[in-house]
Order: structure tokens, then C-alpha cells, then sequence
């Protein structure tokens, strides 16, 4: 089974950048491909951002040119970088693999 930590996230003013962390350990087959999803206030889960084990990526259309989803191969670590925040960017993001969910982590986009 695999567990899932992230890290990163907080408060940034609009236009500002974030990077997320998704640390995967435990036992598992197949840790990729992993994925980035949100869920704002009000709203339901929707999807960010998901990279394949060959560096493939694929992206929300209203993310493209802001996120970037990226990968440590060696770490079992997934990242989101976040950039030209705007306040519809805000919600709690998770990250997901192999079935499993991180623990979500806040991101506010405000003045």
C-alpha cells in the first residue's frame, strides 16, 4: 500500500507561485502515473495535472503555462509548481497514485 505526504502550499497573493510536494513510500507496483487534483470552496473535486513514469504530462486547460507537474524518479516525489496564482486557483489540492490520496494541502490565492 502506498502512503502519500505532501507538503508546500499556504497563502500567496495573486500572481505569486507555489510549489507542491507528493512523497510517496510503502509498498507498491506501480507508483505512476500521479496526479494533482483540486477541490475549492464550494465546488467538486476537479482535475490539475498527472505525470507518467516516462515524464509525459498532461494538464487541466485552465492550468496550462501557470503549473508544472514534475517528477523525482529516484525519490518517489511529485511536484507542483504553481505559478500566476489567481484566486480561482484556490482550494485544497491532493495528490494521488496507485489508488491512494495525500492528506490535501491548502492553497489561498489572495490579496
Amino acid at each position: 500500500q502506498v502512503h502519500l505526504v505532501q507538503s508546500g502550499g499556504g497563502l500567496v497573493q495573486p500572481g505569486g507561485s507555489l510549489r507542491l510536494s507528493c512523497a510517496a513510500s510503502g509498498s507498491f507496483v506501480a507508483l505512476y502515473p500521479m496526479g494533482w487534483y483540486r477541490q475549492g470552496p464550494g465546488k467538486q473535486r476537479e482535475f490539475v495535472a498527472l505525470i507518467h513514469s516516462s515524464g509525459n504530462t498532461v494538464y487541466a486547460d485552465d492550468v496550462k503555462g501557470r503549473f508544472t507537474v514534475s517528477g523525482d524518479l529516484a525519490k518517489n516525489t511529485v511536484f507542483l509548481q504553481m505559478n500566476n496564482l489567481k484566486p480561482e486557483d484556490t482550494a485544497v489540492y491532493s495528490c494521488t497514485a496507485s489508488g491512494e490520496w495525500g492528506q490535501g494541502t491548502q492553497v489561498t490565492v489572495s490579496a
